[in-house]
């Protein structure tokens, strides 16, 4: 059983078709969530209100990056232990939260990684090769093993994010965190989760993200 105050942190953009399943499913198991509405066109934030979540919105669309860095900051100012961070498309299995947590008490780790690419047959083949490549270049600049760097279902403890300074305003966050969190010397450790691929439509635009990817990368080597 765990020992310490977690709550979950749902970045959503135009999720009205999944975030309220998600949130009940959350809701399970008595843990509080903030699902901070991106500047959704749609009915994002209003069902995931009336399904449970305490909804945080921005007026305009600013980016993953700034959803999860106004997540942090309410999950701070409420005196958290650790938050546990998940997208709102409903490609994270809820049931898999308690790992996540359970692990990262028993580990004493300031991250636990979802890796999805224990289950790679569900994953589509050249998103595949994509993130064992970028996974591959991250974990080498942090020099921590880290399969799956680009999975946005992860356990963060607080003193992770009260050390560092996040700058990101987009896909790009992932990557930046765990830098940042490895340049800190923070025990990073990753645990096979189930992926749920159910046709939605992604957000992410390959090129623009692989350039902000790189800059992430240079940023970091030129601070080091």
């Amino acid at each position: 059983m765990s020992t310490g105050r977690y709550c979950v942190i749902i970045p959503a953009f135009n999720a009205e078709k999944t975030i309220g399943t998600l949130v009940q499913h959350i809701r399970q198991q008595g843990l509080p969530i903030f699902v901070v509405d991106d500047g959704s066109s749609d009915h994002t934030a209003a069902v995931a209100a009336a399904s449970g979540a305490l909804v945080v919105s921005h007026l305009r669309n600013q980016g993953k990056g700034c959803a999860l860095r106004t997540g942090f900051e309410h999950a701070l100012r409420g005196g958290y232990d650790g938050i546990v961070t998940l997208d709102g498309d409903g490609q994270h299995d809820p049931a898999d939260i308690p790992q996540l947590i359970r692990t990262g008490e028993i580990q004493h780790a300031g991250i636990v990684l979802g890796n999805r690419l224990m289950d790679g047959a569900t994953m589509p083949s050249m998103r595949r090769r994509t993130n064992a490549l970028m996974s591959a270049v991250v974990s080498a600049v942090a020099r921590q093993r880290i399969p799956d760097t680009q999975c946005g279902f992860r356990l963060i403890r607080k003193e992770v994010l009260s050390s560092i300074t996040l700058q990101s305003k987009r896909f790009e966050i992932e990557t930046e965190l765990l830098l940042r969190a490895a340049a800190k010397r923070w025990k990073i450790v990753s645990v096979p989760v189930r992926t749920i691929y159910n046709g939605h439509e992604s957000h992410i635009q390959p090129l623009r993200e692989s350039l902000r990817f790189i800059g992430v990368i240079l940023r970091h080597l030129v601070w080091q």
